[in-house]
């Protein structure tokens, strides 16, 4: 999806002050009636939020996977942000998961699943007692698990 069809539902473009966002960058955005907003001057810790993601994102995926292509990286993308928003366990909420499971498993009555995410680089393990429904994906790659729980057809490209 190109930019000029997704402008519509950006409201604001936030980028620090290097010399590479010029007036004129920052004018096509304006134009399309997004506000261009600019972090404080030397403020490192106003853009940690994006920081850290980036550094997540690279280190636990796209750091381990040779992209191929724009198709590639967002496909890539979306199964990562899928894990991470839903299976990922997260320092600030005590290494729990932000959709954690809805209620408690004896972990001695139940078969635990792994699902590989990424053709493995990632796994999510679950109990084997909740089936979740699975379509097709897609935009599957070739050689990758190609089941995705309902949820995650609305990341895909």
């Amino acid at each position: 999806m190109e930019l000029d069809q997704r402008a519509a539902e950006l409201r604001f473009l936030l980028h620090d002050r290097d010399t590479k966002f010029t007036a004129v960058f920052d004018a096509v955005f304006t134009a399309d009636g997004i506000e261009v907003i600019k972090t404080p001057p030397q403020a490192p810790r106003a853009n940690a939020f994006a920081e850290r993601w980036v550094g997540t994102v690279r280190r636990e995926c796209t750091d381990r996977i040779l992209i191929v292509g724009e198709r590639h990286l967002a496909t890539v993308l979306a199964w990562y942000t899928h894990h991470y928003n839903g299976h990922r366990p997260h320092q600030s909420l005590d290494q729990r998961p932000p959709k954690p499971a809805p209620h408690a498993v004896d972990l001695n009555a139940a078969r635990i699943h792994r699902r590989p995410i990424l053709g493995g680089l990632i796994n999510e393990y679950s109990a084997g007692s909740v089936a979740e429904p699975t379509l097709r994906a897609p935009h599957a790659l070739p050689g990758e698990d190609t089941k995705v729980c309902l949820r995650m057809n609305q990341y895909l490209p």
